[in-house]
């Protein structure tokens, strides 16, 4: 399984790109950057899309998605997510105000976007992969995913606080060969941190310990503007088996 951080920070600066995941080129796990980072040639070649929350970092890039690969497909963009997050993609991104309604573009039978509620905890089949959302500590029913192929199982927390449920099932899963989660603020911004469902190193440190154990953890979406200050504070951990994202477009084979 190759998997391609296109975008793996908090925030957008130069040389700092929002959350996408591409895994073996056709699956997309949030949609912050793959429009700003991929050739339209490479963004037609994605089929399925997974959407973790409704926050802009994670769904911008949908619109510019649809607008470069409309009418270049046979099959629309599949895009899974929790009914909340759909209805709020809907709502607030394609409602024909902010940006068209490519759910209906060019036609209603023939769109550039379809969208597909998906329950937590149910396994479900995607391309050749097995997935399985699990809800994580963020707001309006952000989901972090597992995902499985034949012989290698990889969990995908996306943006959360400290958690549970994900590391259970995780726990139960074969060939799990890495973990992707985030660290977003430094610890003198817990009490930011806290409020806004993310992870401080002092907080992932003690989420390591929930986590199966010996099994790789790559760490994503730092804040920009505290980037060096986490990686100071991550090295204090002295966690082997941490992997800090060191650039946008960093490759993953497992």
């Amino acid at each position: 399984m190759q998997i391609k951080i296109l975008g793996g920070h908090g925030g957008v600066s130069q040389g700092f790109q929002t959350t996408s995941f591409l895994i073996d080129n056709h699956l997309l796990i949030d949609a912050g950057s793959v429009a700003s980072t991929l050739s339209i040639q490479s963004q037609a070649q994605v089929d399925h899309i997974l959407i973790s929350h409704a926050h802009l970092d994670h769904i911008k890039d949908l619109a510019f998605i649809c607008d470069n690969c409309f009418g270049m497909r046979a099959l629309p963009f599949e895009v899974y997510g929790h009914k909340t997050v759909l209805n709020l993609i809907m709502k607030h991104l394609f409602n024909d105000s902010i940006w068209p309604d490519f759910s209906k573009i060019p036609s209603l039978d023939n769109p550039t976007i379809r969208l597909t509620s998906i329950e937590p905890e149910k396994p479900m089949r995607v391309g050749p992969y097995t997935v399985t959302p699990v809800k994580v500590q963020h707001p309006n029913d952000a989901l972090g995913y597992i995902l499985e192929s034949a012989q290698t199982c990889i969990v995908f927390t996306l943006d959360t606080g400290p958690t549970e449920k994900i590391w259970e099932i995780a726990k139960s899963k074969k060939n799990l060969k890495a973990i992707f989660t985030e660290v977003s603020f430094p610890n003198h911004l817990q009490k930011v941190a806290n409020l806004s469902d993310h992870h401080t190193p002092q907080t992932l440190a003690q989420e390591i310990s929930k986590m199966p154990k010996d099994v790789p953890i790559i760490l994503t979406h730092f804040k920009p503007n505290f980037k060096e200050q986490l990686r100071i504070e991550i090295e204090a951990l002295n966690e082997s088996r941490l992997t800090l994202l060191e650039s946008d477009g960093m490759v993953f084979h497992f």
